[in-house]
């Protein structure tokens, strides 16, 4: 019964982001949320693409409960499972064994993950984790993650060198507030071929990679195999594994929601998909896992990256609609975010695992002046990297709840 309360909370903090999604082009400039940094005007002129000569999408192909129950990926059987069923997921557990790590949404707070992976790295101390999971900017961090520190460079990159026209154009289409060509143009130059060939040498080694999105047609979390579509190794595998990641940080009303082909009993149709964070900011296993009748996870320790602070910084809204929704989807996410790790909490201490959080803390007070300011994602990304050198970046249960330690790890 507990962690079914929790789950309604953390679904009813989404709920409330989505709700408010439509007030969201008078909230441009206010730093919020799972993949806020994302939704910023322009800050320099971009090569658009060629004008399309109609606007109008071709109507869906309509399928079944039943064909969607069937679904699967054409030529990797085992590319996904759903992820709220305890028997789907052990399908994709890692062999090998270590640690987990987890890496929640966050948007331009993602800057805080990256910093700690770097940290982490100088501190002489950050293990191979067996497993890394990762939803909305989690997603596109957990590559880098999951191949090692020989990727801290490139991660760093992504955080300073990135600006609001390399994710999206400033103009509707016909299923989003915003044009996110720019996205999958930067998802195809970083995720490569070669990339792909790393990440399934380490998944024949046992380890996971794995990306979460959101069925919305299904109105389920799907937990997606990285390694095992890594490889296949060929141009439709390249172009799922690219797909996934967009998926994953595809905010609904803001960024397209994208279409993923299956096939069920020989008829193929497509499928859409959105961000992660949807169905959980972060996500380490199934609820039912969680419950006292749950299996054991095959690791002793997780490591859960959450890319926010969480709790509420003091703020008085003014009197209009867009300042009292921005601080309203403020406190909806950051109590979700609490939610979530209280329900990981829970879990972890009956399953015997050790349970240890990096998130920003209140001590962190850069002004983000706006969601692509350089300067706020370079400071947090130092941060965060000193907090992990220093071993003072993770702390055993949700902050506020204990005091500050040294990382475990050392």
């Amino acid at each position: 019964m507990l962690v079914h309360r929790f789950r309604t909370l953390v679904n009813l903090a989404a709920s409330i982001a989505v709700v408010c999604a439509f007030a969201w082009p008078s909230l441009t400039k206010l730093p919020f949320g799972p993949g806020a940094a994302y939704a910023e005007t322009k800050k320099k002129p971009v090569k658009k693409e060629p004008a399309k000569k109609s606007t109008e999408l071709p109507a869906r192909t309509v399928f079944t409960p039943e064909e969607q129950a069937a679904a699967v990926i054409p030529g990797i059987p085992d590319a996904r499972v759903w992820g709220d069923g305890e028997a789907d997921i052990q399908r994709m557990l890692p062999t090998a064994t270590g640690p987990w790590l987890a890496l929640s949404g966050g948007g331009a707070d993602g800057a805080f993950g990256a910093g700690v992976l770097a940290g982490w790295t100088r501190s002489g101390k950050r293990p191979e984790f067996a497993a890394v999971t990762g939803a909305s900017i989690g997603a596109l961090i957990g590559p880098y993650a999951f191949l090692g520190s020989s990727q801290d460079e490139e991660l760093r990159k992504n955080f300073t060198d990135i600006t609001a026209a390399d994710v999206f154009e400033d103009k509707p289409t016909p299923e989003s507030l915003f044009d996110t060509w720019p996205l999958k143009r930067l998802i195809e130059k970083r995720v490569t071929r070669d990339m792909l060939t790393a990440i399934a040498a380490e998944h024949r080694k046992g380890r996971r990679f794995l990306v979460v999105t959101t069925n919305l047609d299904a109105g389920r979390r799907v937990v997606w195999n990285m390694g095992a579509i890594a490889e296949r190794g060929d141009d439709k595998a390249l172009k799922l594994f690219r797909e996934i990641l967009q998926a994953s940080s595809s905010i609904p009303g803001f960024f397209q929601p994208v279409a993923i082909e299956v096939e069920a009993n020989g008829r193929k149709f497509q499928e859409m998909h959105l961000d992660g964070t949807i169905t959980g900011p972060f996500f380490v296993a199934p609820e039912a896992m969680f419950g006292k009748n749950g299996a054991r996870l095959p690791t002793n320790q997780v490591y859960v990256i959450v890319n926010s602070k969480l709790t509420s910084d003091f703020s008085m809204p003014d009197r209009k609609v867009s300042s009292i929704l921005a601080r309203t989807i403020t406190v909806a996410l950051t109590a979700g975010q609490r939610a979530e790790l209280m329900l990981v909490t829970a879990g972890a201490q009956r399953l015997g695992v050790n349970l240890n959080v990096a998130s920003i803390p209140e001590s962190f007070q850069q002004v983000n002046r706006s969601l692509f300011d350089r300067e706020y994602m370079e400071a947090l990304f130092k941060f965060g990297a000193d907090q992990a050198e220093k071993g003072l970046a993770f702390e055993p249960a949700p902050a506020g709840t204990v005091e500050r330690r040294s990382d475990p790890a050392q």
